[in-house]
C-alpha cells in the first residue's frame, strides 16, 4: 500500500517467535547487529559461584635471582681459591714448618754408660734400666683439661713420688713458651717409680669415664727408658770411681776423667705424634746410639777393701781428720788400692758431707816428713857422699843457718852408722849426710832437689786424674834458709800420698821409676779389649844403691833400734819406714797438728808390694807414725801378700848395723 506521498508505508513485523541471541561480538552478515529502540538486551544466565575457576598465581622472573646466587658462589669460590694459593704457594714452606714442628717430635736416645769394674772383672759401676720422666705441657692447658689448675693438680701428685719441690714441676709444665711439646721432670728414675706413675694415670683415668667431675691431670705424663748409675760396693772406692751427675755425666773420677769413654754416643729418634703418642702408621726415623766402652781398673777390690777397712779404723780411735792407704804393685806400678777415709756412698750423694767427695790421696797436698829422708839417703848412697856404714857422730842440737835443729827425742851424742841415721830416723844425722853432696851448701842443694825430681815429686804423677796436685818443689835457688835443712828430713816441701808410694815403688823396683796406673784397659761395644799405653819409665838409681836402701829400711822394722817395729811381718822380710811431720792447717796456714805415716815394701829381697799410709791430725792416743800407721801397714800387707800369693823368699836379713863404738 502506497500513502498520499507516494511512501509505502512500513511494514508491520508480527512477533514470531524468539531466536536464540547471539553472543556479543558474533557475526551474521559480517556486521554487528545493534538492538532497535525499544528492544532489551538479551541477558546471560549467570553461573553460579562455586564453579567459578581460581585466578592463576604469577611468579617473578626467576633469572635475576639465580645470577645473584651464581655471583655469591663465584666469590666464596674466588675467597677459596685465593687462600689455597696462599697456601700452598705462597705461605707453603712457612705452614709447613709449623705442621712439622707441631707433629713430629725428636727424642735422645740415652746411650748405654760403660761399666767399672776392678782387674778380675768385678762390677764396681753398672747401670741399670731406668726411665726420664716427660711431660707434653700443651696437655696441662685450660683448653685440654677444661680447668685452670692442672699443673698444679698434677705437680702435687708427682712431687712426691719424683722428690721434686712443687714449683719447680709447675714451672715445667706451664712454660712460657707456650707451644713447647716436651719437658723433662725428673731424670733416671726406678722403674718403680714410673710403674707408680703409671697406676695412678690409670686410676684416674677410669674414675674419668664414670665421674665427669674427674679430670685425668697426669694425662701428660711420659716417659722415656734411660738408664741409672749404680755402684754395687757402695763406698768402696768411691774416690776412684767419682759419680754421674742428674745430666748423666761423670762428676769426678774415673767416671769424669773417662767420661767420653764410658758414655758412648747418643742417638736420636723422630716420628710423628698425636696426643703424645707416637702414631705408628706415620713412620719414624732413628739414629740408633752407641755404647760405651768398659773400663778395667788396676785395683783388686779385695786388696781395696781392706785398705779402706783398715784405714776407716783408725781415723776412727784417732779422732783424725782424714787418713789415705796406698796399695802398689811395685813392679808394674799399677795401683792395686787407693782408700779414702772418710769417704762417700756415690749412690746417695744427697746425704754426703761435701768435705769427703773427691779423692783426697791424690788432691791433698802435704808435708811427708821422715818417710821422705830415703830419698835424701838414696842422693847420698848413688852419688858416693857415704855407705850404709859410714859413720856419724849425732848431736843433740845442731845449729845451721838461722836455726837450731833436734830430733823427736832427747838424747845423749848418738854415734850411728848412715843405717842407724835412717833407722832410727834422725833429722840431724840426715842433715849432716846431705850437707856432703857438695862442696858448699848450695851445690848440695841443687844435688839434692835433682833427685827429688826424678822420683816425682814436684810433677804429675801421670794418672792425669782429676784434681791430682803434683805438690810443691821450689827450685834450689829459692830455698830458704831454714828449708836447706829441713828439706833433706821432708819439711819444707809437699806430696800428695800417691807421690810418697811411688819413691818406695822404684827402690823396690831396683831403682826404676814407673809412672803408676790405675786403668789397665777398656773393652768396646763390639766385646775387644783394649790394653792401656804401657807407662813411662826412668831410671832415678842404680840397682845398687835401691838394693843398699832396701837393707837400710829392713833395719827400721826389724832392728830393736828402728822405729818400725809395729811393721813386722812373721816369716817376711819387711822394708818400711816411718814418719811425723808437723802439719799445716789447711784452714789457718799456720802449723798445727802431725801428719802420721809409714811406707814400705815386701818381702825386702825381692819386693812385690807397696804399702802406703798416712793420717791427718790425730787427736787422740799416740800421733808417732810408727804407732798409728805402722800397724795398718802390716795388717794391709799382709792381706795382700795373701790375696796375690806372695810366699816368704825365707833368705836372711843383711842386719846392718845401727850404731858404732867410739
Amino acid at each position: 500500500m502506497v500513502d498520499s506521498s507516494g511512501r509505502q508505508p512500513p511494514r508491520r513485523r508480527v512477533p514470531g517467535p524468539a531466536r536464540p541471541a547471539r553472543p556479543a561480538g558474533s557475526r551474521g552478515s559480517g556486521r554487528p547487529q545493534r538492538p532497535g529502540p525499544g528492544a532489551r538486551s538479551a541477558r546471560r544466565p549467570a553461573p553460579p559461584r562455586s564453579a567459578a575457576p581460581p585466578r592463576p598465581l604469577r611468579l617473578g622472573r626467576p633469572r635475576p635471582r639465580l645470577r645473584m646466587v651464581g655471583l655469591a658462589l663465584t666469590l666464596v669460590m674466588l675467597a677459596f681459591v685465593l687462600r689455597l694459593l696462599q697456601v700452598q704457594a705462597v705461605d707453603a714452606s712457612t705452614y709447613a714448618a709449623k705442621a712439622e714442628q707441631n707433629r713430629y717430635v725428636v727424642h735422645t736416645l740415652a746411650a748405654e754408660r760403660g761399666g767399672i769394674t776392678d782387674r778380675n772383672g768385678v762390677a764396681l759401676a753398672t747401670s741399670v734400666d731406668a726411665y726420664d720422666i716427660t711431660a707434653d705441657p700443651t696437655m696441662f692447658t685450660r683448653e685440654q683439661l677444661k680447668i685452670d689448675d692442672g699443673p698444679e693438680q698434677a705437680a702435687a701428685l708427682l712431687a712426691p713420688i719424683l722428690g721434686r719441690s712443687q714449683p719447680d714441676i709447675v714451672a715445667k709444665l706451664r712454660p712460657k713458651d707456650r707451644n713447647l711439646r716436651y719437658v723433662r721432670l725428673a731424670l733416671s728414675r726406678t722403674p718403680q717409680v714410673w710403674t707408680q706413675i703409671k697406676d695412678l694415670k690409670r686410676a684416674l683415668a677410669k674414675k674419668a669415664e664414670t665421674d665427669r667431675s674427674t679430670v685425668n691431670v697426669l694425662a701428660g705424663v711420659f716417659a722415656d727408658p734411660s738408664s741409672k748409675r749404680v755402684y754395687p760396693n757402695g763406698d768402696l772406692a768411691a774416690g776412684i770411681l767419682g759419680w754421674v751427675n742428674a745430666e748423666g755425666v761423670g762428676g769426678g773420677g774415673i767416671e769424669q776423667q773417662l767420661d767420653k769413654t764410658l758414655a758412648g754416643k747418643d742417638g736420636k729418634i723422630r716420628y710423628a705424634q698425636s696426643g703424645g703418642r707416637q702414631v705408628p702408621t706415620a713412620g719414624s726415623t732413628e739414629t740408633p746410639a752407641v755404647p760405651g766402652s768398659d773400663i778395667e781398673l788396676t785395683i783388686d777390690r779385695d786388696i781395696q777393701w781392706a785398705a779402706q777397712n783398715a784405714i776407716s779404723e783408725q781415723v776412727g780411735k784417732s779422732a783424725a781428720d782424714r787418713g789415705y792407704v796406698i796399695v802398689q804393685d811395685t813392679r808394674t806400678g799399677e795401683i792395686l788400692a787407693m782408700a779414702n777415709a772418710p769417704g762417700f756412698d756415690p749412690n746417695d750423694l744427697a746425704h754426703a758431707d761435701p768435705a769427703t767427695l773427691g779423692n783426697p790421696a791424690l788432691q791433698d797436698a802435704y808435708e811427708p816428713g821422715s818417710t821422705a829422708k830415703v830419698m835424701s839417703m838414696a842422693a847420698v848412697l848413688e852419688e858416693n857422699a857415704a855407705t850404709p856404714l859410714t859413720h856419724l857422730t849425732v848431736p843433740n842440737r845442731l845449729h845451721r843457718g838461722d836455726r837450731l835443729f833436734q830430733d823427736d827425742i832427747d838424747h845423749s851424742t848418738w854415734y850411728l852408722t848412715l843405717n842407724g841415721v835412717l833407722a832410727k830416723s834422725s833429722n840431724i844425722g840426715t842433715i849432716m849426710a846431705t850437707g856432703e853432696l857438695g862442696r858448699t851448701q848450695s851445690q848440695a842443694n841443687r844435688m839434692l832437689y835433682s833427685y827429688l825430681r826424678k822420683f816425682g815429686i814436684g810433677g804429675a804423677s801421670g794418672l792425669r786424674f782429676p784434681g791430682e796436685t803434683r805438690g810443691i818443689l821450689a827450685a834450689p835457688d829459692k830455698w830458704s834458709t831454714s828449708q836447706q835443712f829441713t828439706i833433706p828430713f821432708g819439711q819444707g816441701f809437699s806430696i800428695n800420698a800417691l807421690q810418697a808410694a811411688s819413691v818406695y815403688s822404684t827402690i823396690a823396683n831396683g831403682g826404676v821409676r814407673v809412672d803408676p796406673t790405675l786403668v789397665r784397659g777398656t773393652k768396646g761395644p763390639d766385646g775387644r779389649f783394649t790394653p792401656a799405653p804401657a807407662p813411662k819409665k826412668n831410671r832415678v838409681v842404680s840397682t845398687a844403691t835401691a838394693r843398699s836402701l832396701a837393707q837400710m829400711l829392713e833395719s827400721v822394722v826389724d832392728d830393736e833400734e828402728g822405729t818400725g817395729n809395729k811393721a813386722r811381718i812373721p816369716g817376711y822380710r819387711v822394708a818400711g819406714k816411718t814418719g811425723t811431720a808437723n802439719r799445716v792447717d789447711p784452714a789457718t796456714g799456720k802449723y798445727h797438728g802431725y801428719t802420721s805415716s809409714f811406707a814400705g815394701f815386701a818381702p825386702a829381697d825381692n819386693p812385690r808390694i807397696t804399702v802406703y799410709c798416712a793420717i791427718q791430725n790425730a787427736t787422740k792416743g799416740s800421733y808417732f807414725g810408727g804407732q798409728i800407721c805402722g800397724p795398718i801397714y802390716k795388717q794391709v800387707m799382709e792381706f795382700a801378700l795373701k790375696t796375690l800369693q806372695v810366699p816368704p823368699t825365707g833368705a836372711k836379713a843383711a842386719n846392718l848395723p845401727v850404731t858404732f863404738e867410739p
